[in-house]
């Protein structure tokens, strides 16, 4: 089950617009000190940039939204970006936008378009990925039942991995959550009850998207 979309890792873009020089910095993030971090780090780097603006989204909710402005307008370029980001549904993530005045103001609505544009672009530069939580089960048979689990089409979408070979076969089958009760009651039957489930664990993969 898709649970939220996040970026799959750093990314930077740059683009010029009416003479004025944006750089958006991605960076994915668990926490906002992790984030606050490298707000920092861009801010050292980009100590001469007219403004480095930060936005982050943390939490699989979106509990923690935060942004600046840097000395921009209120309201023209840090909150945009937290609002596009929530829009998407992309978190876990801080962006800040680095910006080198060229001389020509852009007025309210072009700074808005100018700072979500670069991050967008920073954004798409890192890769977009959906989290989704699989449920894995994890099962001891002996080799003669392991061997028609392995060449069985179940009536689920399930995967067997991570197969440990000793006296009796021991492996992981992974599938959505909701269809976890039909896996079971299948392995039982293809086994004839002979299969053992020896553990159930959830886990996180990243599916990569487009933004």
């Amino acid at each position: 089950m898709r649970l939220y979309s996040t970026v799959a890792g750093e990314g930077r873009a740059e683009q010029i617009i009416d003479r004025s020089r944006f750089i958006a910095h991605v960076k994915p993030v668990s926490s906002k000190e992790e984030g606050d971090a490298f707000v920092a780090s861009i801010r050292k780097s980009y100590k001469d940039a007219t403004h480095n603006v930060p936005a982050m989204v943390i939490g699989d909710k979106f509990q923690i939204q935060w942004a600046s402005d840097d000395g921009e307008p209120q309201g023209t370029s840090g909150a945009p970006i937290v609002q596009m980001l929530v829009q998407e549904g992309i978190t876990n993530l801080v962006v800040v936008v680095t910006r080198y005045f060229g001389g020509v103001k852009l007025g309210t609505g072009g700074l808005v378009r100018a700072y979500t544009g670069s991050a967008k672009l920073g954004i798409q530069a890192a890769g977009i990925c959906d989290v989704a939580d699989k449920l894995v089960l994890t099962y001891r048979v002996d080799y003669s039942v392991f061997n028609r689990l392995q060449n069985h089409s179940f009536a689920v979408e399930a995967q067997i991995t991570d197969i440990r070979y000793t006296d009796a076969v021991t492996f992981d089958i992974a599938a959505e959550p909701e269809e976890a009760a039909a896996l079971k009651e299948e392995i039982a039957g293809i086994s004839g009850g002979r299969a053992v489930l020896e553990e159930e664990s959830v886990r996180y993969e990243q599916i990569p998207r487009n933004i």
